[in-house]
């Protein structure tokens, strides 16, 4: 641990002593109380109800619960000593039908978390969107209407006016190129719809909604500092034939490109550009590319990718066998974090947040009560040097996010796989911290240590968000 904190310390640049670091979590994945207080059904909800879509036909009914356990999940948090929590509000918990009549008693939930966070000295970062459209829009188009970026710039402003005075970390949304691509073009999640024109329609319209989101949080929260949170990762061939390099260099444009491009430059890349002209409408691109104060990054793996027969042409494939792999067979490739932060802070020239980063680990509870997840301690410990690295080669990081705190409700693979620092017994809903949230614990109180006696915080590096 000493060694880790002095390496991330050399690589740092003496400046503003400033680095966050926190956990992330997402309101489908954690909250439950699905049918209380008012609130609506999302399309997950609804997907979860479809026989077949969820493993072990699990639903977010019940989830952890932190609807009516927040204050228990601050205590967890208090204890690794985070600097701030990434949660995501739940649009049908606040506005039931997605539009109109506002929810209080959502209102309210959203009220208390956010009041016991800065009394616990945890700064609120507040995501607008992780996944949960409400199912009444779903059923007016959902992100094939371009109505939607209305409905979105209205949910942006309620929240805005309701928590904008103590929350000034916004996100519009968490990692639009896997729920538009996952969820309209191959139809593995919700709302399970697999069509070209679908997904290039929900592509173009999200990006309207992230413009029309970011100029409300402008106008309406003072001293707003505004990003979007990407899954950015290298797409390698999944084989040594020439179809394989030109599906991955195709899927990439989508996955990597689809949303930053337009969010930042005003342009789409080439491989999307036709595809999304006839749901254009001039302007679109202008109003889409907002200026922005940070970059949000969710890293865990690169994307090995094979030719296919689907609307885009690939899909993910096998790494090679040399690959190290996670519990759940995802590939342990560090470097590929630290180029993909150096290719960030290269192309798009603002402050880096890492908001996800993590692994799924064969967790398992010995006689004492202890897990010790000594897989999820060398990831981490792996991806927290690989992201070293990258500050000491220049690139601007300004924070670490691990997902996630708890073991959570993980989309289509239901309760099987388990991401959290903190278990969670979901028959009974007790929390026990593992040893990698021990290990966290402390490479933060290392950190502020060293903060404390006039060094530079760990990993961090430079300055004030712009």
């Amino acid at each position: 641990m000493a060694e880790d904190i002095r390496a991330l310390e050399n690589a740092a640049q003496p400046a503003n002593p400033r680095f966050t670091w926190g956990v992330s979590t997402s309101s489908f994945q954690i909250e439950g109380a699905a049918r209380l207080d008012g609130r609506g059904d999302s399309i997950w909800d609804a997907f979860c109800r479809q026989e077949g879509r969820i493993k072990n036909g699990d639903t977010g009914d019940v989830a952890c619960d932190h609807y009516h356990r927040y204050s228990e999940d601050i205590g967890l948090m208090r204890d690794l000593g985070i600097d701030a929590y990434r949660f995501s509000i739940s649009w049908p918990r606040v506005l039931p039908a997605g539009r109109g009549t506002a929810n209080e008693a959502g209102l309210a939930f959203y009220d208390r978390l956010i009041d016991e966070l800065l009394a616990s000295g945890i700064e609120p970062w507040i995501c607008l969107y992780h996944w949960d459209l409400p199912q009444a829009l779903d059923e007016l188009g959902g992100w094939q209407n371009r109505d939607i970026a209305g409905w979105f710039a209205d949910y942006a402003a309620l929240v805005a006016r309701r928590y904008g005075g103590r929350v000034k970390r916004l996100a519009t949304f968490n990692e639009p190129s896997v729920f538009t691509i996952f969820g309209y073009g191959f139809g593995w999640n919700a709302p399970g719809i697999a069509d070209k024109a679908a997904l290039h329609k929900a592509i173009h319209h999200v990006n309207l909604s992230h413009g029309r989101a970011v100029e409300v949080l402008r106008q309406s929260v003072r001293d707003a500092s505004i990003g979007a949170i990407h899954n950015r990762q290298p797409c390698y061939p999944s084989g040594t034939g020439d179809e394989d390099r030109q599906a991955a260099l195709h899927f990439a444009d989508y996955w990597n490109d689809a949303f930053p491009y337009p969010q930042h430059f005003a342009f789409y890349p080439q491989a999307l550009a036709e595809e999304i002209e006839p749901f254009q409408k001039p302007g679109d691109l202008a109003l889409i590319a907002q200026p922005l104060d940070w970059f949000g990054l969710n890293h865990y793996s690169p994307h090995y990718i094979k030719a296919d027969g689907n609307c885009l042409g690939a899909t993910l494939g096998p790494p090679p066998a040399d690959v190290p792999r996670t519990a759940i067979g995802w590939p342990i490739v560090p470097h590929a974090f630290r180029d993909t932060l150096l290719d960030i802070n290269a192309r798009f020239r603002l402050p880096i947040y890492v908001l996800e980063n993590g692994t799924a680990d064969d967790d398992k509870m010995d006689g004492s009560g202890n897990i010790e997840d000594a897989g999820r301690v060398a990831y981490l410990q792996g991806y927290t040097a690989a992201m070293r690295e990258a500050i000491s080669a220049g690139a601007d990081v300004r924070g670490y996010f691990v997902w996630s705190l708890l073991d959570n409700f993980e989309w289509t693979a239901g309760y099987s796989q388990r991401f959290g620092l903190v278990h969670v017994d979901f028959a009974t809903q007790r929390r026990s911290p593992k040893a990698s949230a021990r290990w966290y614990a402390d490479l933060i109180k290392q950190s502020q240590k060293s903060s404390a006696a006039g060094g530079i915080t760990s990993a961090a590096r430079a300055g004030s968000d712009g």
